[in-house]
């Protein structure tokens, strides 16, 4: 089977503003999993982090490595991702929580492409943070 998932930044590129690669080549083979948007609940279905919103990045992360891993994957293998926020102003929490716990998700470093989005709401009004992904099936 095909084996290594390329994330490119091409020199000519203007630089990422953020941890992610501008492009994700995947080999021909690889089947992808389309993960759905992941928030902040727990495995007993309560929300995490209502007051905190650092805690919600954490767990969201955390559970889309969970989908992950009960695919027989990592998050190595997600090709590219989509997150949301409900507020610019999360941003510097965002992005402090997410250059913590990235290296231990991924083995970088490079991480996969990324785009960020500020909405007016998610599914409940609790949700502060969405993130969905693309992943290549590496391990059949």
């Amino acid at each position: 089977m095909a084996s290594q998932i390329e994330l490119l930044n091409p020199p000519a590129a203007a630089p990422a503003q953020g941890l992610y690669s501008q492009a994700a080549f995947m080999p021909a083979g690889l089947g992808t999993y389309h993960i759905a948007g992941q928030v902040s609940v727990g495995t007993d279905g309560a929300i995490v982090g209502i007051d905190d919103f650092g805690a919600q990045v954490r767990q969201t992360y955390d559970n889309l490595a969970t989908v992950l891993s009960a695919l027989g994957e990592s998050c190595d293998s997600i090709v590219s991702m989509r997150t949301y926020l409900v507020d610019a102003d999360l941003l510097p929490t965002f992005m402090e929580v997410r250059a913590k716990i990235f290296p231990s998700l991924f083995s970088g470093p490079d991480y996969p492409p990324n785009t960020l989005l500020i909405i007016d709401g998610l599914v409940r009004e609790e949700f502060l943070i969405e993130v969905e992904a693309v992943a290549a099936r590496r391990n059949a």
